[in-house]
C-alpha cells in the first residue's frame, strides 16, 4: 500500500511538511528508505542566467534532499537504520556548458552525501548517491531531445547512447536493499563511461 504526498519542493516549509506527512502516512511501520530524485533543469550561460533560475535549482537540487533527510533521519534511527539515496547527477562530476546551477547543485549534493554518510552511518543509516548520465526521461527528452544539442554529448559517452529510467531504478533498488549494507557515502556512476575518460 502507497501514499501519495505533494510538495512544493522549492519551498522549505512545504518539503518540510512533506517530509512529516510521510511519516504520519507511514506511523506503523516508518520510513526506513528515502530516495531524494526530485530536480530541475534550468539552463543557460552563467552571464545570462536568472538569480530566480539559480535560486530555485539549488531550493530543488539541494535543499529539499537536505530537508527531507533531516526530518526522516531521526525516525529511521529510532527504528534502528534506513537508506538514503541522492540522485546526483554526472553534472556533478563533469562541467556541462549553460548548466551553472545544475551542476552546482548536484556537485553540492554529492558532498552533502558524504557529510549524511558520516553522520548517519553510526546511525546505521547508510547514504549514497547516484550519478546517471542523461536519463530519457521527460526532462532528459526535454534538455537533450535535438540532435545538435545530444550529438556532442554522446560522442563523449563510450557506450554512445543515453541511458533508461530502468537502469538509474535498478541501482537506486540495490542500494536500498541489504545486500548494499555495507556501501555508505559513494558515488555511483549510471553513465555508460562518461566519468571514466
Amino acid at each position: 500500500r502507497g501514499e501519495f504526498v505533494f510538495a512544493d519542493l522549492a519551498d522549505a516549509g512545504s518539503t518540510r511538511e512533506a517530509a512529516l506527512k510521510c511519516l504520519e502516512v507511514s506511523a506503523n511501520n516508518g520510513v526506513n528508505i528515502l530516495v531524494n530524485n526530485a530536480g530541475v533543469a534550468l539552463l543557460s550561460e552563467l552571464n545570462s542566467a536568472l538569480i530566480s533560475d539559480w535560486d530555485t535549482t539549488m531550493a530543488v537540487n539541494l535543499r529539499s534532499p537536505f530537508v527531507m533527510a533531516q526530518v526522516l533521519a531521526p525516525s529511521m534511527n529510532e527504528r534502528g537504520g534506513g537508506k538514503i539515496i541522492n540522485v546526483s547527477s554526472v553534472a556533478g562530476l563533469r562541467a556541462l556548458r549553460e548548466h551553472g546551477a545544475y551542476c552546482a547543485s548536484k556537485g553540492g549534493l554529492l558532498m552533502l552525501t558524504k557529510v549524511m554518510a558520516a553522520e548517519y552511518g553510526p546511525l546505521n543509516i547508510q547514504c549514497n548517491a547516484v550519478c546517471p548520465t542523461v536519463i530519457l526521461t521527460d526532462m532528459g527528452q526535454q534538455v537533450w531531445g535535438e540532435e545538435k544539442k545530444s550529438a556532442p554529448m554522446l560522442a563523449r559517452i563510450p557506450m554512445a547512447r543515453f541511458g533508461q529510467p530502468y537502469e538509474v531504478a535498478d541501482l537506486v533498488a540495490f542500494l536500498a536493499s541489504p545486500a548494499a549494507s555495507m556501501i555508505n557515502g559513494q558515488q555511483i556512476a549510471v553513465d555508460g563511461g562518461y566519468s571514466a575518460i
